[in-house]
């Protein structure tokens, strides 16, 4: 219930403020997004399967976001910065295809 009302807040937040995203930081926050993405799949995988532990998600969370991030913003100093980020999303997308057929497969039994 506390993480409902905290997106509930966030979500009223984001609307009522319009916060603007910093030029350095555009490029960088599409793969933040899918990375956190993965992140909440793969929680809700872990609870559908009976094996959700909070502080697996919170490190999951984490380590998701900031490793996608690093590995733009290296490819971004090597000059594939493009291609690297096309990667990430791609490996990101697979994965949470991955998860959403499980959840799919034990929600709806088939």
């Amino acid at each position: 219930m506390i993480a409902a009302i905290g997106l509930l807040v966030g979500i009223v937040l984001g609307v009522v403020l319009g916060p603007t995203v910093p030029l350095w930081l555009q490029p960088y926050l599409p793969i933040a997004v899918v990375a956190a993405l993965d992140a909440v799949f793969g929680a809700a995988r872990a609870f559908l399967d009976g094996v959700f532990d909070d502080r697996v998600f919170v490190v999951s969370f984490l380590s998701n976001v900031v490793v996608a991030a690093l590995l733009v913003f290296l490819g971004d100093k090597l000059g594939v910065g493009g291609q690297i980020s096309t990667g990430v999303v791609v490996v990101l997308a697979m994965r949470i295809f991955a998860n959403v057929a499980a959840i799919r497969r034990r929600v709806f039994r088939a």
